[in-house]
């Protein structure tokens, strides 16, 4: 709650939100929690795209790119041109057969084909119910081309050792707290941490 996050910032704790959205930019996503009470930043925001850039940039790769439209603007300063990889991110209402057919054929065509996925959750919780989230379309290019993702959010030991050194903490020192029971408190506990699991959210 925005209560809750409130009191841990007076207590003097340190805090970064970790997520695995991947809709929106972490502006978009700073603006909504600001909306609903929450005093927060974009430098506290832990989130997938950036981290897949960076290894975009490192590695030279082109990027085709099946994310949802909104999160297109993380992707700004990436070369797209003849893609040599493709990136996957919850495209929700984009994730058509010909959408996927398009990734799947790119990644078929290559000689040694780069699919690297902005998470790998099983589904989500909005207002209306739980969603089939990205990890379910991750798994189906990865049969279909017989190739493994490389996974850059949560539960990726480097998405939580990024947040760490954004941190500036040990991963003795510090705790996460989450409703998925994998992304949250496995990946957090794989890294060393400790981890807590609120019973809200998807918490099942």
């Amino acid at each position: 709650s925005a209560a809750s996050l409130c009191r841990i910032k007076a207590s003097g704790l340190k805090l970064q939100l970790c997520t695995n959205e991947t809709q929106a930019t972490r502006a978009d996503f700073v603006r909504k929690l600001r909306a609903m009470g929450f005093d927060v930043s974009v430098a506290e925001v832990t989130a997938p795209a950036p981290a897949a850039c960076r290894l975009l940039q490192e590695r030279g790769l082109r990027p085709h790119l099946l994310v949802h439209h909104d999160l297109i603007p993380e992707f700004a300063e990436i070369d797209k041109t003849n893609p040599n990889c493709v990136v996957l991110g919850d495209a929700a209402e984009h994730f058509t057969y010909a959408n996927l057919n398009e990734a799947f054929r790119l990644l078929i065509g290559m000689e040694k084909p780069v699919l690297i996925s902005l998470g790998k959750g099983r589904y989500y919780k909005e207002t209306d119910g739980l969603k089939l989230d990205v990890g379910a379309y991750m798994k189906a290019l990865e049969y279909a081309c017989d190739v493994e993702a490389e996974v850059v959010g949560k539960p990726a030991k480097s998405f939580f050792e990024s947040a760490l050194a954004e941190l500036g903490v040990p991963a003795e020192q510090a705790v996460m707290i989450g409703d998925d029971i994998v992304s949250d408190v496995g990946g957090a506990q794989q890294c060393g941490m400790r981890a807590l699991q609120v019973r809200t959210g998807k918490y099942r």
